[in-house]
């Protein structure tokens, strides 16, 4: 009987998981008219926004939350290098040290990337769109957080940290194509990496480039 009741809470938690992740998901009705055409994807540093406790200056919040944003960066590049060598995407994900080297031969920094358009970063990186996001938070994610938390906390999310937002625009025309949101908690991961994992394979019926998906979209 435990182990029944055990699968039976792994079942409920990962179906929840799945149906919240498919409500905070977006997906242009244009997206088969542009998004099909992609070969290949840049990933940029995320836009981050950090309110911790701890008393650190205006330069040094500005240091960790550049730090944050090229933290989602990476383990979302970790995450895409994974599925696409089992052959789950069918579009390219440019290296972030090449994105990141000619962003910085142009000039753009993390200071001043938001002023740039998806069209203008396009062109620059030789890509068919751009992957990029904000992240709100209020711990130092990439640090790893504690996990010392009951059942129950784990089932109610308790320990809200903050929210992070993933959107695919197009690079012809700037447009957005798919976007999903979500909000961070203990539940979510003791790090970046974990939580760029597990969001990402909650949302990966839903994720425009998935094989699977495109396969069901032709049947």
């Amino acid at each position: 009987m435990g182990l029944l009741r055990n699968l039976f809470l792994i079942f409920f938690i990962v179906s929840h998981w799945t149906a919240i992740a498919q409500k905070d998901i977006y997906e242009s009705s244009r997206f088969n008219q542009l998004g099909m055409q992609h070969e290949v994807l840049a990933i940029v540093p995320f836009i981050t926004q950090l309110e911790l406790e701890q008393d650190v200056s205006e330069n040094e919040l500005k240091e960790l939350a550049e730090r944050e944003g090229h933290a989602v960066q990476n383990a979302l590049e970790t995450y895409f290098s994974i599925r696409k060598k089992r052959k789950k995407f069918n579009v390219d994900f440019q290296n972030v040290e090449e994105t990141n080297a000619i962003l910085n031969q142009n000039g753009v920094t993390y200071k001043n990337i938001d002023i740039y358009t998806v069209k203008e970063l396009s062109k620059m990186l030789g890509v068919d769109g751009i992957i990029s996001g904000s992240l709100d938070l209020n711990v130092l994610l990439s640090k790893g957080v504690a996990k010392d938390f009951n059942f129950l906390d784990y089932l109610r999310g308790d320990a809200n940290y903050g929210r992070i937002g993933i959107k695919i625009s197009d690079g012809s025309t700037g447009k957005l194509l798919w976007k999903y949101e979500k909000e961070i908690t203990k539940k979510s991961g003791k790090n970046t990496t974990e939580l760029i994992d597990k969001m990402m394979k909650a949302a990966s019926r839903k994720f425009p480039y998935d094989k699977e998906k495109k396969r069901k979209k032709k049947t």
